[in-house]
């Protein structure tokens, strides 16, 4: 089946993928739109986790300030090189985590970070819950384990759904970025402040 223009600049805005990427999923789908999105997806993925392992040294600190001063975020995200670590679209990225950050207010940048005392504390607080609402003890374990899955989706940065996407986790806005921009890129470490919190944990 021919491919014809028009189709190939219907996918390129819709994916921000490049001409000949367009042409080539376009013709392996058939011309099936969807299936073309599909492929490019799958192909921005698979090289997304092939510049994993690649040095990220670059990059910046940004500063986000909230609500007239009262929610201050710095969250700093590295890149392979100095070019992107310039460019709009690695600095808008960065500047959307730190909104991120400011509205959801994560705990931990993954899940493997979270402490194992406060994995233990909340398993703690998930069986007297279950307990309380008067669960069957046989499905404890499962309704903890379930409970654990949804306070890691809150409390993780990287498995929070995206504020202006709830149809994709930061992780996978991560993974776009990456096949989009063509670089490792990395959430290295953030900080949040709340104007009159405690400082005690």
């Amino acid at each position: 089946m021919a491919i014809t223009t028009e189709q190939i600049k219907e996918l390129r805005e819709a994916t921000g993928a490049g001409i000949l990427d367009c042409r080539k999923a376009l013709e392996s789908a058939n011309g099936d739109f969807e299936k073309a999105v599909d492929h490019l997806r799958e192909k921005g993925l698979a090289t997304a986790a092939k510049r994993a392992d690649r040095d990220a040294s670059e990059g910046t600190v940004e500063l986000y300030s909230h609500g007239n001063g009262r929610v201050g975020v710095m969250v700093e995200v590295n890149c392979e090189t100095d070019f992107v670590a310039r460019s709009q679209a690695f600095r808008t990225f960065a500047h959307e985590i730190a909104l991120q950050i400011a509205a959801s207010a994560p705990l931990y940048l993954r899940p493997e970070n979270i402490p194992a005392e406060v994995m233990d504390r909340e398993s703690e607080i998930a069986r007297n819950r279950a307990r309380e609402e008067g669960k069957p003890e046989a499905m404890l374990d499962k309704i903890i384990a379930g409970r654990l899955e949804k306070f890691k989706d809150e409390a993780c940065l990287l498995r929070q759904p995206y504020i202006r996407d709830e149809s994709i986790t930061i992780e996978q806005l991560l993974m776009q970025n990456v096949a989009a921009i063509g670089e490792n890129i990395v959430i290295r470490r953030f900080m949040r402040w709340e104007l009159g919190e405690s400082t005690a944990q």
